[in-house]
């Protein structure tokens, strides 16, 4: 109430008003409510003040593994703030189950390591079979021609994650994200009808820079009072201005992860050409971890300057309301971090490789871009390296939020009160509890902002590409777990006490969450199609094996290079002897067939069998997905029920109020007319008498269908539609 009427109170003799537009203006600093007491000690009165309870109760690490007080944060916070806490422990508890099946899925994968089903892993590892084929070196005179064996570890690594129960862990995870959306939608029923928050989007007022910007105005067709207004073609500008910064910043992180693919390709050559024995024994394992750990870094550099760029231009935009800038706010940050996180692992999961064609290809040496085709993936798959980066940025960025969240806001706080102390001349004067909160951080409109962006994140991190992770929702579990704590903390100790706000759902981040879980389907039908190797070693399995197995199914699945097809200039190093043949991961054809190095009939039958299956998966989760969606209600039929209860005892208090005021009107309509039959002129008042009574029918009409106080209703001679008789 007390902030309604700080933004509504004019300070100067024009039509501006507001306190926000004075703290755009410079004038004041800050306006917040305080904290109640202190966090860390009980008050003087020996009176239990929430602040402290909350802290006790909700935000100590130690309270980690009980309930959150929803109701209390509520009271405290706000509706906009207790509604984000419930969704995280929602969220968080449902998280209990994908990591139960996907820490299975790993221990299965760990239990039959040694088993038949990991034949192509052993083969591999055989340096006295198969796994002494020759394969042909990664680049031109630097790399040496290597043994098939030392893929051994990255194989065995790859059957963790690329194992028979990978296929059943990504249908599971596609009906849990279906039901974790469709039972938060259920949960979120319930919470708006318990706090009473439905259409409380629909007293929103203007921002105030958005009066302040607009330069014309026009008549609201619904409140016929005049409001500032953004024609259409300003707003188009504005839009056109703000997409093109954004499709920018969008081809600086596509940049990025090119410069990653150059820096994996270069480092190979260097390594091989002058590195140690153990480097150059574990290359591939050194060149991805180093990748990832580059391609975090700069993910995170990106991170911070787009975020204030984002700011920047979301102001340019000058949306009417703060729901209408947050949600243009929200979409330009995913947009952009759905490609700088992402971007990298759609790459490795989708493109890596597939360019490729064969070692004696004389387009990709044309151009240091056409090198890009020599990025390839390890004998034993992508897989393993699609995991590590994964693995890397998912827990990377978990730990660095985490260690922001919980240092950056203490030190930030003791600077500013060490630089109030320097200049507070009087070293004897007690800060006031305004003084306190104000070098506490400032949380700011946006404050939940951060919060969400995070675990929308890594919500995309535990349904996208969790075919190639399983642990994904373990970590992610964990990590929440600490999160709703760290949160509370800083809520209560290290920040100011934000404004409460109302809000009906969680905004646009639930549209979000959806187009992500269809995503999720789509993506993880290509990981067990393209990036896994589950369809070829089924195809080979069931039509080219003759015992039906995947013994021999490595050496299926290389195709055969001669060596004296190399140029002068390519090949091996110049201390090492050609072999006659080495070979290469692909289904092509042999150098002495009809078509040398073209595909083979083999490589059709595969891409058939994955294309097929993508289908199939698709179609068959959609469909159940749909049905759970159908079968599943978005509001309890018991608030249902208590809803319509509600409505119908609104009407019938409305109908009693009406009821009450017609019987008051109809005792007035009989005193007129028993106060008319007095009169002396006939003539005169009977006109009188039926203007009057006309004048009375109507109002009391109006009270009987609107049920409202018609005394209220401002009546105008010419837009009124109360009927007179005259």
């Amino acid at each position: 109430m007390v902030m309604q009427v700080l933004i509504r109170t004019p300070f100067d003799e024009s039509d501006r008003s507001g306190i926000r537009r004075l703290m755009n203006d410079g004038t004041y600093l800050g306006v917040f409510p305080l904290h109640e007491g202190r966090y860390d000690r009980p008050h003087s009165s020996g009176i239990s003040l929430d602040r402290r309870v909350l802290y006790q109760t909700w935000a100590h690490p130690s309270q980690w593994y009980k309930k959150q007080p929803l109701c209390l944060v509520r009271k405290y916070f706000g509706d906009k703030i207790a509604l984000y806490f419930c969704w995280l422990g929602f969220y968080t508890e449902m998280l209990v189950y994908p990591s139960v099946v996907g820490t299975l899925c790993f221990i299965y994968g760990l239990a039959t390591l040694e088993s038949e089903d990991n034949t192509p892993s052993k083969e591999i590892c055989n340096e006295y079979g198969t796994g002494n084929i020759t394969l042909c070196p990664l680049c031109d005179k630097a790399c040496s021609y290597q043994r098939l064996s030392e893929s051994c570890l990255f194989s065995r690594l790859t059957y963790l994650f690329d194992n028979p129960s990978t296929v059943f862990f990504a249908i599971f995870m596609s009906f849990w994200a279906t039901t974790f959306l469709e039972l938060w939608k259920r949960k979120q029923s319930v919470l708006v009808w318990e706090w009473d928050l439905h259409n409380v989007d629909m007293d929103e007022e203007n921002r105030p820079e958005f009066e302040t910007n607009a330069t014309t105005f026009r008549m609201n067709p619904v409140t016929r009072e005049k409001e500032p207004y953004m024609s259409t073609w300003n707003r188009s500008i504005r839009f056109v201005i703000t997409g093109s910064a954004v499709l920018f910043m969008i081809s600086v992180v596509l940049s990025a992860v090119l410069g990653t693919i150059l820096y994996r390709i270069t480092l190979v050559s260097v390594i091989y050409g002058g590195g140690g024995f153990f480097v150059k024994e574990h290359a591939k394992l050194f060149t991805s971890v180093t990748a990832a750990l580059i391609n975090l870094v700069v993910i995170m550099l990106l991170t911070r300057i787009y975020h204030r760029m984002a700011i920047r231009l979301t102001n340019l935009e000058n949306p009417r309301t703060h729901t209408e800038y947050e949600d243009s706010y929200t979409f330009k940050i995913f947009f952009f971090e759905f490609m700088n996180f992402y971007s990298s692992l759609i790459y490795i999961a989708f493109f890596k490789g597939r360019f490729f064609d064969y070692p004696g290809d004389d387009q990709a040496r044309k151009s240091e871009f056409f090198r890009l085709k020599n990025d390839i993936c390890d004998p034993a798959g992508c897989l393993s390296e699609l995991c590590i980066q994964l693995a890397i940025i998912m827990v990377g960025k978990q730990c660095w939020n985490n260690f922001m969240e919980y240092l950056f806001p203490k030190f930030w706080n003791w600077w500013r009160q060490r630089k109030h102390k320097q200049a507070t001349k009087d070293e004897s004067h007690l800060h006031m509890a305004w003084e306190q909160d104000y070098h506490m951080q400032d949380p700011g409109r946006l404050a939940l902002f951060d919060e969400y962006l995070e675990m929308i994140l890594q919500y995309g991190f535990v349904t996208l590409f969790v075919a190639a992770f399983p642990l994904a929702p373990l970590f992610a579990l964990l990590n929440n777990v600490a999160e709703i704590r760290l949160d509370a903390y800083k809520m209560v100790t290290q920040a100011r006490r934000p404004l409460a706000e109302r809000v009906e759902d969680i905004g646009a981040w639930y549209g979000i969450l959806r187009i992500i879980t269809y995503t999720a389907v789509v993506s993880n039908a290509f990981v067990i199609a393209y990036t896994s190797d589950f369809i070829p070693r089924m195809v080979y399995k069931f039509v080219y094996s003759e015992t039906h197995t995947l013994a021999g199914y490595i050496e299926h699945s290389l195709s055969i290079f001669n060596t004296s097809d190399y140029k002068e200039e390519w090949g091996a190093s110049v201390s090492e002897r050609d072999p006659d043949t080495c070979q290469y991961r692909g289904y092509r054809n042999g150098p002495k067939d009809y078509e040398p190095y073209g595909l083979s009939p083999h490589y059709w039958h595969v891409f058939a069998a994955r294309l097929a299956f993508v289908v199939v998966f698709e179609h068959v989760v959609f469909v159940i997905t749909g049905i759970m969606q159908f079968i599943i209600p978005d509001v309890p039929s018991e608030v249902k029920t208590q809803m319509q209860r509600e409505q119908l005892l609104a009407k019938e208090a409305k109908y009693q109020h009406g009821i009450k005021r017609a019987q008051g009107d109809s005792q007035d309509i009989m005193s007129l007319f028993r106060d008319t039959s007095q009169r002396t002129s006939i003539a005169g008042s009977q006109v009188t008498a039926r203007g009057s009574w006309a004048r009375r029918f109507s109002r009391l009409s109006d009270g009987l269908d609107a049920h409202v106080e018609v005394a209220a209703r401002p009546r105008r001679s010419v837009e009124s539609t109360v009927w007179e008789v005259s």
